[in-house]
């Protein structure tokens, strides 16, 4: 059965054409040609979404995933094209609308139940839920112009997650809570899904995307350049210039990081056969590789790596501290040195990755540190050769290795 289906939708803005204010009328009165321009949010897209079914919308900044959920949440009208909704449709896409400023949580909750269709007793079933999930008892009775943005957000998503629509839609709105908050909303998602509602998901999160859709669709400048399995889109967007960034070259830069003995030139994320890549099989060995030039000779410089995981959690530092060049000091000249991560040892998720080259002897300094030079994708394979096994659920961790193990049998 179908609950979502969108066929050749379109929808263009114009930009610079409405009078704002009185002196923009009266200008606008003797101008002879009003001056137009269009924006395209959205360019023929059609796809279907089976009912229970999870979908991921990922892509760039203005790739048009904001537009297309407002116009499956009849918030905006799409220029061309039509959409079926079949089923009852919960939303969650910007902090500040679905609630009456004025009234309290508690009554926010009523109206939202109210306007999805609900009876006032179905409500009161899943109230102390709601209530619960949102961790929002002390001020329940406080009208929601007063609650913070992350406030605000619990009590939504509480309110769109416990009510029951039969359709979901959730956007990058996530983002304004904090990190255990997020996990629990993430939990929730998984557990709507598996009871048979349909949930749409925006998400900047690839590691969430591909732990919580089944399918997934990739937007770029208002058009589906992929649509399928989440994992396998996940995998290609990120490897595309759409995603992360896996490489940056400051070869051109004139303000590249440096002092007077060292300058960076480059660093990327590479694979095994040293491709640029920014996703990685968590079976394959990860290349963090710098290029950088030596601008006098006599000084020891060591690349140093800072990697950090998507909650913005140092996870490690690693610099060069083999034989060859722990205590060499480096002549002049360019460098390019490599760190490779053994496999089944990052997590899945999304990685960020600071470079610094610095100097410990005769005495300490940093030359200079590239904050977030590049990132990366860790994509954990669901085939049972991982240390996730058979399962496929969440794993929590900042690391995932495979351990040996020994297992005794006593009779």
């Amino acid at each position: 059965m179908i609950a979502i289906r969108a066929d050749k939708l379109s929808k263009t803005y114009s930009l610079g054409v409405g009078a704002s204010t009185l002196r923009d009328s009266l200008a606008s009165m003797f101008r002879r040609r009003p001056t137009r321009t269009t924006l395209r949010a959205l360019d023929d897209v059609s796809f279907e979404v089976e009912a229970g079914e999870t979908l991921g919308i990922i892509g760039n900044n203005g790739a048009g995933k904001s537009t297309l959920l407002k116009i499956l949440s009849r918030i905006t009208k799409p220029t061309g094209g039509r959409v079926e909704l079949h089923g009852r449709v919960g939303s969650l896409l910007e902090v500040g609308t679905g609630f009456h400023q004025e009234l309290s949580g508690r009554e926010n909750i009523f109206l939202n139940g109210a306007i999805l269709g609900m009876r006032r007793g179905e409500i009161e079933k899943r109230f102390d839920e709601i209530v619960a999930f949102s961790e929002l008892e002390k001020f329940l009775d406080t009208p929601v112009k007063h609650y913070s943005s992350g406030m605000y957000m619990r009590l939504a998503f509480a309110v769109a997650a416990h009510l029951e629509p039969e359709i979901l839609i959730v956007d990058e709105v996530l983002a304004v809570g904090d990190v255990s908050f997020q996990k629990k909303c993430l939990n929730k998602m998984q557990d709507v899904s598996q009871k048979g509602r349909t949930v749409l998901f925006v998400s900047h999160d690839m590691s969430a995307v591909t732990r919580i859709c089944t399918r997934a669709i990739a937007l770029s400048k208002g058009s589906i350049v992929q649509e399928g399995d989440a994992t396998e889109v996940v995998r290609s967007y990120l490897s595309s210039n759409l995603g992360i960034s896996a490489e940056h070259d400051f070869s051109a830069d004139a303000n590249a990081p440096a002092s007077e003995f060292v300058r960076l030139k480059r660093v990327r994320v590479v694979n095994e056969k040293g491709e640029t890549f920014g996703s990685l099989d968590i079976r394959g060995k990860i290349g963090i590789e710098a290029k950088y030039e030596a601008l006098q000779g006599g000084q020891i410089l060591l690349p140093n790596f800072q990697v950090f995981n998507q909650d913005r959690v140092q996870l490690f530092t690693v610099q060069d501290v083999s034989r060859e060049w722990h205590r060499r000091e480096k002549e002049r000249g360019e460098y390019v040195s490599t760190v490779w991560i053994p496999p089944n040892f990052m997590a899945e998720g999304s990685f960020f990755v600071n470079f610094a080259v610095v100097t410990y002897l005769p005495a300490m300094r940093i030359h200079f540190n590239a904050l977030e030079a590049v990132s990366f994708d860790v994509v954990d394979s669901l085939e049972g050769d991982t240390a996730r096994g058979d399962y496929a659920g969440k794993m929590d961790g900042v690391i995932r290795p495979i351990l040996d193990w020994e297992t005794s049998f006593n009779g």
